[in-house]
This record gives C-alpha cells, sequence and structure tokens, in this order.
C-alpha cells in the first residue's frame, strides 16, 4: 500500500526500487541547475539570441541536463553508471543512466501524460518493459530479453514539471506507472524509507532474478 492505503502496481513498486525516493530529491535541485546554467549561456552569447537559435532552446537545455545528470552520477550523488550511446542511423548520442535492474533516459516533453515522440531507441527500449511490469509472474515463464526501461520526463520549454515514468510497449497508451510531479516534492529525503507489501516486494524480487537470469544466459554484464 502506498502512503494513501492504495495499492501499489508492480511497475510502480520496480521503479522505487530502481529510484528511491532519496535519489529521486536530486532530480528538481539537478534540473533547476540545468534550465539556469542554460539561460546564462544564452544571455552571455549573442549568437544564442538569434531567432533561429531561440527556435532550438531546447537543444541547449538538453544538454545542460545531460551534464547535469552525468555529473551527479560521476560525484556518487546517484549510484548508478552513466554511458553515452548512439542513435541507430547514428546521427548523435544519448545518455543513458544504468540502475541496477534498468535502464533510464532523459527526454523533454510538452505533455508529461504522453510519452516523447517515438524513435528508435526508446521503442526498442521500450519492449523491454512489455508483459512483465504489469503482473511480474506470468504462466508462459520467463520474458525477459533486456533492461525494463524508465524514463525521465523534464518540461519542454519551462521547467514546469518532471516525471519518472515506465513506459507501456505501446506508444500511444502512455505509461504503466508515472510518478506525480517531482518538482513538488521535498529536496530533504530522508534515507530511511517505508517498506512496501510483501506481496510487491516479492514481485520486484521475482523480477531482478529473472533479469539477472536473462544477464547470464546473454552475457549482458
Amino acid at each position: 500500500m502506498d502512503s494513501k492505503g492504495l495499492p501499489v502496481s508492480e511497475s510502480e513498486a520496480f521503479l522505487l526500487d530502481q529510484v528511491p525516493m532519496v535519489h529521486r530529491s536530486k532530480i528538481p535541485t539537478t534540473l533547476k541547475t540545468a534550465y539556469a546554467a542554460a539561460a546564462a549561456i544564452v544571455k552571455s552569447e549573442p549568437p544564442l539570441n538569434v531567432p533561429s537559435a531561440q527556435d532550438n532552446w531546447g537543444r541547449i537545455i538538453q544538454w545542460c541536463v545531460d551534464f547535469g545528470f552525468e555529473k551527479l552520477v560521476e560525484t556518487g550523488e546517484w549510484p548508478y553508471e552513466a554511458r553515452w550511446r548512439s542513435f541507430a542511423k547514428p546521427t548523435g548520442r544519448y545518455l543513458e543512466i544504468v540502475a541496477s535492474h534498468s535502464v533510464i533516459t532523459i527526454s523533454q516533453c510538452s505533455d508529461p501524460t504522453k510519452q516523447p515522440r517515438d524513435v528508435v531507441f526508446r521503442t526498442n527500449k521500450r519492449l523491454n518493459n512489455q508483459g512483465r511490469l504489469e503482473g511480474i509472474i506470468r504462466d508462459e515463464g520467463p520474458s525477459t530479453v533486456g533492461l525494463p526501461h524508465i524514463l525521465l520526463l523534464h518540461g519542454h520549454q519551462d521547467l514546469t514539471f518532471a516525471h519518472l515514468g515506465v513506459p507501456n510497449e505501446k506508444h500511444t497508451l502512455g505509461y504503466l506507472y508515472r510518478t506525480p510531479n517531482l518538482m513538488l516534492m521535498p529536496h530533504a529525503v530522508a534515507s530511511t524509507e517505508p517498506a512496501i507489501e510483501d506481496t510487491d516486494y516479492e514481485a520486484v524480487m521475482t523480477l531482478k532474478e529473472e533479469i539477472d537470469r536473462w544477464r547470464k544466459d546473454n552475457d549482458a554484464g
């Protein structure tokens, strides 16, 4: 049960396991710092104030956000691994943050209830969530094909929201679970968190064991 006495879904329990509240509390400050840095860069560089540059304001934000989260990992404030992956074509690289049993990617979006625009790498990653995070124990046996995907979403032009979400394998259906707005959460969170229900804990442990077997079978580290 959550703090309101409502049932916790497998997706919510898994997300809490992979990104606990104490680590989520780092997200608002990191994003605020990144947005402020982007604004300062634009203000100090006149070429970045021409209309064509203003149309690409989101790119500067994303570079600063990527830098912020890469540093969050490098300093140990986030106990994860950060690595750069190439887009499919390739046309560039994106930041992938690796938790114990999932991967996290970052995206700007204008509507947090919808998944960001469909691109190949996100399509491939969200398929790893298929049929597993809503009803983890399944009669047909293990269905693990890769690490589950978690999206960190943040406001498009203005920093009005940030969410962690487990994408539905069907792009148009949004999310299996999405957190409340993280920009509204306290920035200081106790390291000791209330335990989730035994049934949720068992489901999460089952999935993690399945992921570990997949890693071993596929030499995936």
